[in-house]
């Protein structure tokens, strides 16, 4: 791990970007799989991201699901999360002691686009919800679009039951 992050310390250049294709390397190296492949990073980092230098950089994993790797940077202070492709089929832990499965290309749709939804989102002291409509179709455990009424922006949710939805992260 520390020579990961030695082998990132970019020599100094005429640049005071980091090079996200060292970056990318690590990734792969650290995941143990090539960008692309199940187990390693969705995609390549945008090489117009422009970062500042770091002299050390770490190198974790998001959460024990093994969902995405944070890159960090104390000084300058930077984070950076990757996603990482995760094989059809496998489990992820969203809260201790919760887990959802990731969802399929052929799950069955539980919402339609169109449809009034509820947002629900809490845990043992409180609980809030929305109101909102549905902007795409989704199978249960899938995130999609919710124009909430009153919002400017829609908001993304994970569909839950017809008619039900949660935020990303929040478990039943």
């Amino acid at each position: 791990m520390i020579a990961l992050a030695l082998a990132l310390a970019a020599p100094a250049t005429a640049t005071a970007h980091q090079d996200t294709t060292a970056l990318d390397k690590a990734v792969a190296a650290f995941a143990g799989r090539s960008i692309g492949e199940d187990g390693g990073p969705r995609a390549a980092i945008d090489s117009r991201l422009r970062l500042k230098q770091c002299s050390t950089v770490a190198l974790s994993w998001r959460t024990d699901a093994h969902d995405a790797v944070v890159i960090s940077c104390a000084a300058p202070e930077w984070r950076l999360f990757v996603p990482i492709r995760m094989p059809a089929g496998a489990t992820v832990v969203t809260r201790p002691g919760t887990a959802a499965a990731v969802p399929t290309a052929t799950a069955e749709k539980i919402i339609k686009r169109g449809d009034p939804l509820v947002i629900e989102a809490g845990s043992g002291g409180f609980s809030i919800t929305r109101e909102g409509v549905a902007m795409a179709d989704a199978g249960e455990g899938q995130r999609l679009m919710v124009r909430v009424e009153g919002g400017k922006m829609p908001v993304q949710a994970v569909a839950v039951a017809p008619g039900r939805a949660t935020l990303p992260g929040w478990a039943e």
